[in-house]
Formats: C-alpha cells, sequence, structure tokens
C-alpha cells in the first residue's frame, strides 16, 4: 500500500486560486499600503468575496465547508507574497470567528458569523494585556455581573490586538477574570464585546517594525457594559477556551511562517537568475546557490510539519504538540530565511521596495505571537512527559 502526502484535487484547486489571487492582486498593490501603513479594505473585500473567511466553517453559517487545512493554505499563499493581508485572514479566522464557532450559543453563531464568514466583518480575540502576555493565566481585566440589569460590567486592558480597530471590525471577544474558585485562582471568562459599545475605546494605530498593513491596537474597558447573553461558552472556562484556540492558531501561524518562507526562496530565486556580477549571475556562485537550497529544505520541512499537524486537527487526532513543534519551526526558519534572503539581495535588500525587505521586518514577529518560541519549547516538553522546574 503507498501513502500519498499529496492535496486532494479539491485543496489544490483552492491552493491555486490564492496563488493567482496573490499575485495578480495582491502583489501589485500592498507595497504601497505597506508604506503607508494603512489597511488594505478593498484586497479583504475581495478576499471576502472569494469565501476565504468562511473557509472553515460550516455553510450553514455562511462558510465554505472546509477545514483547517483549506485554511492553512490559503494563508500559506498569501504569506508568500504579504504577511500583512495574510496575518488579517489569520486572525479574523481563527481568532475571530472560530472562538464563537466553537464555544458560541446556536443564538450567538447565527447572529455574528454570517456576517464574519463573508468578511463583511472582522472579529478579534482579546486576550493579552499590558502586564501579562505568555501568562494568560495572570488576566487582570474584570467582569462583574451587575444583577439589577443583567450585565457584565466590564474593566481592564488589553494590548497588540489585531483587527480591532477597522472599519468593518463588529467584535473583540475579551477573556476577563469573572470571579475565584474556592481556592482562590480567577475564574476566567470570554464575553463578546461588540464595536461601539459605550466604555469600550480603541487606541489610535501602534507604530510596528512590520505587518504594517495590518490592523494592531490597544483597547481599553471602562465601565463597559453588554448583556449576560454575551457570554461566551460556560463562565470560567475562558482560559480553557483560549487554550484551544491558541492550539489551532498556532498551525495557522505555521502556515503563514512557512509561505513568508517560501516567498524567501521565490525572490531570492528570481533575483540569482537576474542579478550579475563579474560577469555572470550570481546564482552561478555555489554560495548562493547552497543558500537557496537550504532555504528551499527549510521551507519544505517547514511545510510538512504545519500540514501534518491540521490533518491530525481535521481528524479529530490530538495534535497539541504538533501544532506547537510546526509553530516553533516554522516561525524559526522565517526568520533565517528572511535574513538569507536580505543576504542575496545585497544592498537592495535593504530597499523596502523589494518584497524581501518586508519579508524580513515580518519575520521576527512570528517567533513572539501566539506563543513565543519559548513558550512552545515548554509545551513540546511537557506534552513529552517532562515535568516544570
Amino acid at each position: 500500500m503507498s501513502i500519498d502526502h499529496r492535496l486532494s484535487d479539491e485543496h489544490e484547486q483552492l491552493r491555486a486560486t490564492v496563488a493567482e489571487f496573490a499575485q495578480d492582486v495582491v502583489a501589485p498593490k500592498i507595497g504601497q499600503f505597506y508604506e503607508q501603513e494603512e489597511f488594505p479594505y478593498e484586497i479583504v473585500r475581495e478576499m471576502g468575496r472569494m469565501g476565504l473567511f468562511g473557509l472553515p466553517f460550516p455553510e450553514e453559517y455562511g462558510g465554505m465547508g472546509g477545514d483547517y487545512l483549506a485554511l492553512g493554505l490559503a494563508l500559506e499563499e498569501l504569506a508568500r507574497v504579504d504577511s500583512s493581508v495574510a496575518i488579517t485572514l489569520e486572525a479574523g479566522v481563527s481568532l475571530g470567528a472560530m472562538p464563537v464557532f466553537r464555544f458560541g450559543t446556536e443564538e450567538q453563531k447565527r447572529t455574528w458569523l454570517p456576517k464574519l464568514c463573508s468578511g463583511e466583518m472582522l472579529g478579534a480575540f482579546g486576550l493579552t494585556e499590558p502586564e501579562c502576555g505568555s501568562d494568560a493565566g495572570g488576566t487582570r481585566t474584570t467582569a462583574r455581573l451587575d444583577e439589577s440589569t443583567g450585565e457584565w460590567v466590564i474593566n481592564g486592558t488589553k494590548c497588540f490586538i489585531t483587527n480591532s480597530g477597522t472599519d468593518i471590525t463588529g467584535l473583540v471577544t475579551v477573556t476577563a477574570v469573572t470571579g475565584r474558585t474556592s481556592e482562590g485562582r480567577p475564574r476566567i471568562s470570554s464575553i463578546i464585546v461588540p464595536s461601539g459599545t459605550p466604555g469600550f475605546t480603541v487606541s489610535k494605530k501602534y507604530s510596528k517594525v512590520g505587518w504594517n498593513a495590518s490592523d494592531t491596537r490597544e483597547l481599553s474597558f471602562i465601565d463597559c457594559r453588554v448583556p449576560a447573553a454575551n457570554l461566551l461558552g460556560e463562565e470560567g472556562r475562558g482560559y480553557a477556551q483560549f487554550l484551544r484556540i491558541l492550539d489551532e492558531g498556532r498551525i495557522a501561524i505555521s502556515a503563514l511562517a512557512t509561505g513568508l518562507a517560501q516567498g524567501c526562496v521565490d525572490e531570492s530565486l528570481k533575483y540569482a537568475q537576474e542579478r550579475e556580477a563579474f560577469g555572470r549571475p550570481i546564482g552561478a556562485n555555489q554560495a548562493i546557490q547552497f543558500k537557496i537550497a537550504d532555504m528551499e529544505m527549510r521551507a519544505h520541512t517547514a511545510r510538512l510539519a504545519w500540514r501534518d499537524a491540521a490533518s491530525r486537527l481535521v481528524s479529530g487526532e490530538p495534535f497539541k504538540k504538533e501544532a506547537a513543534l510546526a509553530k516553533l519551526y516554522s516561525s524559526e526558519v522565517a526568520v533565517t530565511n528572511a535574513r538569507e534572503a536580505t543576504q542575496i539581495h545585497g544592498g537592495y535588500g535593504f530597499m523596502n521596495e523589494y518584497p524581501v525587505a518586508r519579508m524580513w521586518r515580518d519575520s521576527k514577529i512570528l517567533e513572539i505571537g501566539e506563543g513565543t518560541s519559548e513558550v512552545q519549547r515548554m509545551l513540546i516538553a511537557r506534552e513529552l512527559g517532562l515535568a516544570a522546574g
């Protein structure tokens, strides 16, 4: 019996369609958006019309009826050209819509998912806080249930929240302490806060090193009131929910990182064949050939890693360790490939008009967002049965 790791016809058709869109629509325009630090509404609208925001969701909620592998394929092809567009899709699906789909009531799903799946609306996930990043269990934002009005009263601050302040942002799912256990531990819950709710303030855009065409902001909540029915899932289960969402999100980030790593190969290969030095293309030099060969090896291996994790998720198998492995490896090789691609381009690699300059700036956050490399190593060690010291 043979084992075939190739994509199904349906998945391959999707991959090719998104690759064509990335080259024909995203590539010619994204540089200007990036330099001006503007959100690419036109491109995002087109992605919505293509159904990309609804890829892993059932048709009954306005989705495409696909799976997480399909989402990963779209993310990889987009990130081969630009990571700002890719992270807008990743955050909109994995962090914006997926919590509602996984943990929402039927009414919440019917209310929010159709617009989120169509790309008409973006969602965000308010987890990280100024004084607790990797230590999400240290959440300080609070939500008190006002029995007299039947409303949650939210107070606190969230930071580094993607898709939280665009003109089409419709909701932010916020984690907050809603009480204490008998042992005194915080009970963390997830609550849906619609955009425009009084007491919910969105700050100005951050000035970032990379992902300059994506939206990232700090959020503040001062006596922000939402209906008790906006609780997402069970009260006190928000921390467990976010762990599940991040496990899945790591696969998506790994696919994005793989795309960036492969994009570095694409650009370096093209440049090495066109650029001449000392009377011949620089690609004729073994030093350049070996660099590009190593870059291709890393991208290929990263692709195998994220697809393996995605296939386990889709099959209903345990995937926590594989997701951490994929995210750790792909993010680190994305940084390495971006560095090598910049070196191959020489002085031109330092110029923003060349895609590798964007890729170099965009790569570093991949080792930080959705769990740092150090956190991934902790997770992998734990899954291997190594006790924490």
